[in-house]
């Protein structure tokens, strides 16, 4: 806080996400959906850009390079830091940010629904997937209280 910007921007937006300007770099990249901090370090590194400094204290040039470097991410990423791979309907190695997941995940939901799959299925009775027990958890609905006697 020792160089204080006359340009500080209190509110940056980056991949349609509005980052606190006051939070680091690195950790204010966190805050878009689907990058974490290996993400977030991977594309401050691939930017060139300091990680340690306040997203706010960034020059116009600094973030166009962030937005650039998040856009591009599907070229220079590798494969195993991605978060969507062998993608059912092009079997590339995709990393899906903001909404693109939600719809992805939607979607895929949806087909596992459409070809009745086991796990389609599960989805849509609302119940575990995963091979959960379902006996003493995963209790939805009203609970049934007992009677305490009276002295």
């Amino acid at each position: 806080m020792a160089e204080e910007n006359k340009e500080f921007k209190y509110i940056v937006r980056l991949a349609a996400t509005d980052i606190d300007g006051n939070k680091p770099t690195l950790y204010g990249l966190t805050y878009i959906k689907g990058i974490n901090y290996m993400t977030a370090n991977a594309i401050v590194t691939y930017a060139g850009v300091d990680g340690k400094k306040r997203i706010g204290n960034l020059s116009d040039e600094e973030i166009e390079k962030l937005s650039k470097a998040i856009e591009t991410m599907n070229e220079w990423l590798p494969p195993w830091m991605r978060n969507r791979r062998r993608d059912l309907y092009t079997g590339k190695d995709l990393h899906l940010i903001g909404t693109e997941i939600d719809l992805t995940k939607r979607e895929d939901i949806n087909l596992l629904r459409k070809i009745r799959a086991y796990r389609g299925i599960r989805h849509e009775r609302g119940l575990p997937v995963r091979g959960q027990r379902t006996r003493s958890n995963k209790r939805s609905g009203l609970t049934v209280g007992v009677i305490k006697k009276r002295r």
